[in-house]
């Protein structure tokens, strides 16, 4: 089985696929720390490299790409994928959202702690307010590359198996509901 992972920043994505590949001994595809790769060898930060490719396809087809053939070669992983829904239809989709303001106080939260430096989120979040202003850039970015590249609307709930509301769960109640879903639906 192969699970796609989607969500609004802040949603707790990360955390919950990593749970999930060593629980399920699945191999996780994190192609958003591809693209924070990328932008760090650019020399830019994750928002930075975004706005880039508003104009500029190729960074997304690029790792479209490598999606696209994940699916298509591997099975039994986990891949973290704005556009795993639409490149895999045969994965298990899943979206995490989260209102945008526990989103921000998630981020704010993680970039005070010790992962500061792996997030490469935007220049200058030095608050709570700087990084909801940064959120809401991406998203906006987020949105605006795929409809013009693809048509898709990659926050559209109908394109996922579970869209799941997280905003007011702690770390164990969304991992269990997440868990217990994809439980539900191996072998299907």
């Amino acid at each position: 089985m192969i699970v796609s992972l989607s969500g609004k920043p802040g949603s707790g994505k990360s955390t919950v696929a990593k749970r999930l590949a060593v629980e399920l001994n699945y191999e996780r595809i994190y192609i958003g720390g591809m693209f924070r790769d990328e932008a760090r060898r650019r020399g830019m930060s994750l928002l930075e490299f975004l706005k880039w490719a508003e104009t500029n396809d190729q960074g997304d087809k690029f790792f479209d790409a490598k999606v696209e053939a994940y699916g298509k070669t591997k099975d039994n992983f986990i891949i973290e994928s704005r556009t795993a829904f639409h490149f895999i239809p045969q994965s298990l989709k899943l979206f995490l959202d989260v209102a945008p303001e526990e989103g921000a106080k998630r981020i704010w939260s993680a970039l005070k702690g010790k992962h500061e430096d792996n997030r490469n989120e935007d220049r200058n979040l030095n608050s709570y307010d700087s990084v909801l202003r940064s959120m809401t850039d991406r998203i906006r970015s987020e949105t605006l590359r795929y409809r013009k590249i693809y048509g898709l609307d990659i926050f559209d709930s109908s394109n996922y198996d579970l869209f799941l509301d997280v905003t007011n769960m702690d770390k164990e109640q969304e991992y269990r509901a997440v868990f217990e879903f994809v439980q539900k639906n191996i072998g299907k």
